[in-house]
């Protein structure tokens, strides 16, 4: 590991334990006997982050790196089934953590948000399908940007124009994306309840006058391509370069944090990895 990430790590660490002393009912449930655990929820939660940082996708191999080369960062390190286990239970604290690190940074007011979706691939052959753990909730769906069907779920991301994460929400292949962005707004309204005149930038499938007219009922004006057979929309010039901004986002999401090579087999399994690498690029922002 570098210096700037040994210091990224500690940083995280301190935010996150002087987090759990000032709210502890943010720590995952713990029965009042039996035996304690070594490693600290702080320590767990950026043990997941380097996870996701430094590119380990198998947590076996990232728990031999960590006993290699960590131990002046993690004296005390979990054997692979308890750190998935409490990561899975652990998913609400990482969640917390990353808002605390967003609002800390100085691009969490920005008034330009974009808005996408991109496939989380959770099996391609059939018996996986059959079996899957997700089979209640993934779905088969399509992805215009590489032309492939998939099954599995979508990741939806509000976003500012540096890539820091505002609103996410993780649903079937299928979900109408315009339901999702209302969802999304509306469960997250004190969000626009500090901004009363945000702009939203979408790509042609945030779509519709009555979708249009309750995001204009939440202050929020929307900005997209104008679809075949409409008139040129506000913005027109500015879509192309904009459009390379929200496919670069998801692409640190694939590219660099390993998005589909989640390994995820259950619900709240691949809810846990998904807000891992959230978190990951959260706090490489905020750092």
């Amino acid at each position: 590991m570098t210096n700037d990430v040994d210091t990224l790590a500690t940083e995280l660490y301190a935010t996150t334990d002087d987090m759990l002393k000032e709210h502890p009912d943010l720590a995952p449930w713990r029965p009042p006997v039996g035996i304690t655990s070594r490693l600290s929820d702080a320590e767990l939660v950026t043990l997941a982050t380097m996870q996701a940082i430094l590119g380990y996708t198998s947590e076996a191999k990232w728990l031999r790196h960590a006993r290699a080369h960590l131990r002046h960062l993690f004296p005390c390190l979990p054997q692979q089934p308890g750190c998935n286990k409490r990561l899975r239970k652990a998913a609400a604290l990482v969640r917390s953590v990353n808002r605390i690190l967003a609002t800390t940074t100085s691009v969490w007011s920005d008034d330009v948000w974009v808005v996408d979706s991109t496939p989380v691939e959770c099996g391609r052959s059939r018996e996986t399908v059959k079996r899957s753990d997700l089979a209640d909730w993934a779905e088969y769906g399509y992805c215009a940007s590489h032309s492939r069907f998939f099954w599995g779920l979508r990741l939806h991301l509000v976003c500012t124009l540096q890539g820091l994460p505002i609103a996410f929400a993780l649903t079937g292949a299928k979900a109408d994306e315009r339901e999702t962005l209302l969802d999304l707004l509306a469960a997250e309204c004190e969000l626009l309840r500090e901004r009363p005149r945000q702009t939203l930038i979408g790509d042609k499938n945030y779509f519709g006058r009555g979708f249009e007219r309750e995001l204009s009922d939440h202050g929020v004006q929307l900005l997209r391509p104008a679809r075949k057979g409409e008139r040129e929309r506000p913005g027109a010039a500015l879509f192309k370069s904009l459009r390379q901004v929200i496919e670069s986002i998801n692409e640190t999401f694939k590219g660099q944090l390993d998005l589909e090579r989640h390994r995820g087999r259950t619900p709240g399994g691949v809810i846990a990895r998904v807000m891992q690498r959230i978190l990951a690029l959260t706090a490489a922002i905020w750092h």
